[in-house]
């Protein structure tokens, strides 16, 4: 009987070993290409923890936020590029508006990328009031002629990593959040990408084991949605 030879571990695999064979990632050179004739030159990032970074990279997963991984991706398109990410940890929405609008006007960017509402989702919230902060800093940048992406997020409410006394509430809080982020991007003429309802979003055994899940193979799947939403409305215009 012919032995079969040992198998590598995950910890033995290149970088980005896992991202390249996972079916809902795009690997990095595939999502420049996506991203080439995009016609953007100035970004800016907004958001709360989501787009802050990875807690810790989950083996064979780069560590790597998904604006990081935006970034990258059309930097290496387009010489003169530029970036400014103004995202931090922990934020609400009111304080995205206070400490990060202002920076990103100056900025004077071409598409605004804009993940936010994470932590608000994790308190009780008046549904009008949230929208009426949200706009108060979605408006501004769509009017400055910034195209304005607003980014999902992922259910973690119904991930397993909320205590269940609590996981019925917070959901309707995050489904409640992404109504509301995806109806002001349509009025506003910007793109929301729906990564809340995404197949990873919805798998509870995806996050089954922590939190490392949910950010390092998380991130890899958000930038993957945009990547390739953003590729589908450009292709979609340039056929009308």
């Amino acid at each position: 009987m012919t032995s079969q030879p040992d198998q590598p571990s995950v910890q033995d695999l290149p970088a980005d070993a896992a991202e390249l064979s996972d079916p809902y990632c795009v690997a990095p050179d595939a999502a420049a290409e996506l991203l080439r004739d995009l016609p953007w030159n100035r970004l800016a990032v907004l958001g709360d923890s989501v787009t802050a970074g990875v807690m810790e990279p989950l083996p064979g997963y780069r560590d790597r936020s998904f604006a990081d991984r935006f970034t990258d991706a059309l930097a290496a398109t387009r010489p003169g590029f530029a970036a400014v990410n103004l995202a931090k940890p922990h934020l609400l929405l009111d304080e995205i508006r206070d400490q990060q609008l202002g920076p990103a006007l100056d900025f004077e960017p071409d598409v605004v990328m804009v993940s936010a509402g994470g932590n608000d989702a994790f308190r009780g919230f008046d549904s009008d009031a949230l929208r009426a902060e949200l706009a108060s800093f979605l408006t501004p940048l769509a009017e400055s002629g910034a195209l304005v992406v607003t980014i999902g997020l992922f259910d973690l409410a119904r991930s397993g990593l909320v205590p269940p006394e609590h996981a019925d509430g917070m959901a309707r809080r995050f489904d409640e959040l992404d109504r509301i982020t995806a109806g002001l991007a349509h009025v506003l003429g910007g793109i929301h990408v729906d990564t809340h309802h995404h197949p990873l979003a919805t798998d509870p055994g995806i996050y089954a084991t922590d939190r490392i899940h949910a950010n390092a193979r998380g991130h890899a799947v958000a930038f993957a949605a945009i990547a390739t939403t953003l590729a589908q409305r450009a292709w979609k215009h340039a056929g009308d």
